[in-house]
């Protein structure tokens, strides 16, 4: 996440398809249709705001690459943006204005699992599909059977950061583990974390709980140096995440620190500064990984952000591009502005679970309950230059 990008707040929202004329119960045909709105909800405001800025950039390069290369079968997508903000009630009011006034039919969002556990179920029972593109948590294909996601599972991708912590420095022996106990997307993390911890025979010697929303941790930081941990793991969202690494430092520990997904993005370089430098971040996306798609990708991210992509943005795009391939495959089928609001739904639906689509994430595809495939998962330092003001993830061997 690029703390230099800044978004008007019509940038705010969920992902979420739907034509012009769709008033009428029907998709309308072509004179009436001008393009496919796919609208996003990803959340913009508060602390939650750093992660959807990223989530924007890459649903913006999607659209004109999908538009460059003829949107749906000639008729182009337009991005239509809901605010979910930073809560449940944000998401819930962003899903019910998508369905009630702008009659999708697809939706890709929230942010955070704990806002997809309140509103990913309205999406369900109005029989839309909803993708969620950051959404980690268990459980959450499980919502229903409109429900995916193409967030790996932290389960397949926390331990990996473990292990790399273990090749770094081979004798450490004692972890301190703190995470956020209002996501409950970080809560699971930090239980996946623990479980690694047991596997790899490793001594958990302190377990603590913050806020998202806390800025002072200094009794946390206290209590983990007082613990003298060989590594530090932080289950947080980017701010909180990032300050936590601050106070932790300037206490005095020098050791390794694993952050979670939520300090998975380059907006953390200005909170936590030169004290950045090293933390170990599990991936689900790779700059270097080499197919078309990517590539392309990459270089246009590049050279508008002018730094590496990062991998919210990454599964942002491939949110959308599953919509785009799978409105393509049912279009090829039966053309979709003659379809019936409804069964246009249930038809992108299933055809978004049966697809498979090469990603910049990889190449993907979805459980029948809808839980994303991948092959490919990466863990990356991060190294911070001399002033603590510009830095990067160095992907390890």
């Amino acid at each position: 996440m690029n703390q230099s990008m800044t978004y008007p707040a019509i940038f705010v929202g969920i992902l979420a398809v739907s034509l012009s004329s769709c008033s009428q119960g029907k998709i309308g045909n072509s004179a009436q249709t001008t393009a496919i709105s796919i609208g996003i909800a990803v959340a913009q405001t508060s602390n939650i705001a750093l992660i959807g800025q990223e989530q924007v950039a890459g649903a913006k390069l999607a659209e004109k690459y999908f538009n460059d290369q003829g949107g749906v079968n000639g008729t182009p997508i337009k991005l239509v943006f809901q605010d979910a903000g930073k809560d449940e009630a944000g998401a819930i009011n962003a899903f019910q204005n998508l369905i009630t006034k702008n009659n999708v039919v697809g939706i890709i969002g929230p942010t955070t699992s704990q806002q997809a556990f309140s509103a990913a179920p309205i999406g369900d029972r109005a029989k839309i599909p909803v993708i969620g593109p950051s959404t980690i948590a268990k459980g959450i294909p499980e919502i229903g059977e409109y429900v995916s996601r193409v967030a790996a599972d932290a389960t397949v991708v926390a331990p990996n950061a473990v292990a790399a912590a273990l090749k770094i420095n081979p004798k450490l022996k004692k972890v301190a583990v703190l995470y956020a106990q209002d996501q409950e997307a970080l809560v699971f993390e930090a239980k996946v974390f623990q479980q690694a911890i047991k596997q790899r025979k490793l001594d958990l010697v302190s377990l603590l709980k913050f806020q998202s929303t806390d800025t002072d941790f200094q009794t946390q930081a206290t209590q983990t140096i007082n613990s003298k941990p060989d590594l530090v793991i932080i289950s947080g969202l980017t701010t909180d995440g990032g300050n936590l690494v601050k106070q932790i430092r300037e206490l005095g520990y020098q050791g390794l620190i694993i952050g979670g997904n939520g300090l998975n993005t380059s907006n953390i370089f200005s909170v936590c500064k030169k004290m950045c430098d090293r933390i170990l971040v599990a991936q689900a996306y790779s700059p270097n990984y080499n197919n078309k798609i990517n590539n392309i990708f990459r270089n246009e991210y590049k050279n508008q952000y002018q730094k590496e992509p990062p991998q919210f943005s990454a599964q942002a795009f491939t949110a959308v591009q599953v919509l785009v391939e799978a409105l393509k495959a049912v279009d090829q089928k039966t053309k979709i502005n003659t379809l019936p609001l409804a069964q246009l739904r249930t038809a992108l639906n299933q055809q978004v679970l049966r697809g498979k689509y090469e990603t910049p994430l990889s190449q993907i595809s979805f459980t029948p309950k809808g839980d994303i495939i991948q092959r490919d998962f990466y863990v990356a330092q991060i190294k911070m230059d001399s002033q603590g003001n510009n830095g990067k993830f160095e992907f390890l061997k």
